[in-house]
């Protein structure tokens, strides 16, 4: 290895500690400097949806602290640092006035949520949560009795809602699309994920959305697009993320809907790699836990000198609603064929057929989920 500085990650999410354990199983010495904008305390983002049905607060979540994960991990871990530029002629990290030499620097600093911008005074009662911090402050705010509205029916916001029901919240989802999780699930399991929320109490107000939260005498009002009003005391807002690219680009690295890295995930600038959440790896963001590791995995074995490629297997999306169980493997967007599916109520088993009975994608709910694993076996990888 070249002494010319460090490998450099940039996030201690998921992605960044995931990168950092693997390089670590391929070389004990060589050089990290992690850097992050809040306090590195290392979680897993997947879980932050799943704290009442597990019992635990934003604390009980946390894993590991921040000295902790830097002594375990033998790197250098400086926290609540802002990234302000990328100077990718002279491999350096730009900190505001500060900067800091890379050898090699990894872009793993994830995604943002989509924020709405609503007219009316409630907004400060208006939750995104994409990290821990988030979390704490909705759980601080969140008091016994308060009723719950999540703009969003897609993954996270079905996840959430179990999650608060299962608290003992009343929880309202309000979204414009005519099913829960459209561009995930087929339409029989959807309606069974669907189905099985209501009968755990969740109040579905679909094909409309909020146009209007104003503060009411008790909590909010919030005023939908079919002129339907909801009251509410929290909004967790959970209408999709958007990977950050804008320093990437700025920097003059290619990006698209993320920063744009080949198989080796290198970016279009020399010694500067993207991971997780803000990466388009190879025309595909993937905001999911399997294919990040596959990736981490690859990535280690790159920048300690053997350059490897990420090869994906079938990698089945496991959605956190325990009142239903989903397993989900999409087959590809521009897949031709159709949905072939076996139901008893809301236990259903969908799969995604060719003409030539080839399966290459399938959902299963209830106790159909048990079969992902088989189901994997069959339906090819998500690209070659």
């Amino acid at each position: 290895m070249t002494e010319q500085g460090p490998i450099v990650i940039v996030g201690t999410g998921l992605a960044g500690y995931s990168l950092a354990r693997e390089i670590r199983k391929q070389h004990k010495d060589v050089p990290i400097v992690m850097i992050t904008a809040d306090d590195g305390i290392s979680y897993s983002k997947p879980m932050l949806s799943t704290g009442f049905t597990k019992g635990k607060d934003a604390e009980g979540l946390a894993q590991a602290a921040t000295e902790a994960m830097a002594e375990q991990l033998n790197l250098k871990l400086r926290t609540y640092t802002t990234v302000t530029g990328i100077d990718t002629d002279n491999q350096r990290l730009l900190l505001g006035e500060e900067s800091l030499s890379y050898r090699k620097l990894v872009l793993a600093w994830g995604a943002d949520v989509i924020r709405l911008t609503l007219p009316g005074e409630g907004q400060e009662r208006v939750f995104p949560i994409n990290d821990l911090g988030d979390y704490r402050a909705f759980r601080k705010a969140l008091k016994p009795g308060s009723r719950v509205a999540i703009m969003g029916a897609g993954l996270i916001g079905c996840e959430f809602a179990n999650d608060l029901r299962n608290g003992g919240y009343e929880v309202d989802v309000i979204a414009p699309s005519d099913a829960v999780m459209p561009s995930l699930l087929p339409p029989a399991a959807a309606n069974a994920v669907q189905t099985e929320l209501e009968a755990l109490g969740v109040s579905f107000h679909l094909e409309t959305v909020v146009e209007r939260i104003e503060p009411a005498d008790t909590g909010l009002t919030l005023f939908l697009a079919n002129g339907e009003k909801r009251q509410a005391d929290l909004v967790i807002s959970a209408v999709g993320l958007r990977p950050r690219t804008e320093l990437a680009r700025a920097a003059g690295i290619d990006t698209g809907r993320g920063i744009k890295v080949n198989r080796a995930l290198e970016t279009s600038a020399q010694n500067v790699y993207a991971l997780g959440d803000c990466a388009e790896v190879d025309g595909h963001v993937l905001l999911y836990v399997l294919p990040l590791m596959a990736c981490a995995r690859a990535l280690a074995k790159t920048l300690v000198g053997v350059r490897t490629d990420v090869s994906y297997g079938a990698m089945p999306v496991m959605i956190k609603t325990p009142c239903c169980p989903v397993a989900v493997c999409p087959p590809p967007a521009e897949a031709v064929g159709f949905w072939e599916t076996e139901q008893d109520g809301s236990h259903v088993k969908t799969l995604f057929k060719n003409a030539d009975g080839e399966v290459l994608g399938f959902a299963v709910t209830g106790r159909f989920a048990i079969e992902k694993q088989a189901l994997s076996k069959v339906v090819p990888p998500i690209h070659s």
